[in-house]
């Protein structure tokens, strides 16, 4: 008499909160990278809820956690991106933003002072990344279209 039974499927797992990246259209792709890169690094340190489980391989080589849900990336011109980060300022989301002057600096303290020299309606953005609900998230990137 066989008992064995199979466990049931497992349900897809479905996230009520998102991460999301807008990035320029107009940028170069080496920029695009970087931006995404830096964008989404400061998302962890703040909401560590994003971050899910250490990955561990067959060989019990352990590897850093990451992200415990995708991270969707848009792009939208110049004008979406100042107006999604309006929305996203509105709505009091967790936000990373990413400014054309720091592709000229080359360290953080550099990076946080030329950030700080502009003032919020003058920011020349280049990248913004948001962590909120779905549907919060939806209205800020509302207009960008998925990144190619």
């Amino acid at each position: 008499m066989n008992t064995h039974t199979e466990p049931p499927a497992a349900e897809p797992i479905r996230f009520d909160t998102k991460i999301a990246v807008l990035l320029r259209d107009d940028l170069e792709p080496w920029q695009r990278l970087n931006v995404t890169s830096f964008l989404v690094s400061g998302l962890g340190t703040q909401i560590p809820e994003v971050i899910g489980e250490p990955y561990e391989d067959a060989d019990g080589v352990p590897y850093l956690p990451m992200f415990r849900q995708p991270v969707l990336v848009f792009e939208a011109a110049k004008e979406t991106l100042t107006t999604a980060h309006a929305r996203a300022l509105s709505r009091s989301l967790p936000r990373a933003l990413f400014t054309s002057d720091l592709f000229a600096t080359g360290n953080d303290r550099d990076n946080r002072a030329a950030v700080r020299a502009v003032p919020t309606a003058e920011l020349d953005l280049a990248g913004l990344a948001v962590y909120g609900p779905r549907n919060a998230v939806d209205k800020v990137v509302k207009g960008a279209r998925m990144h190619p």
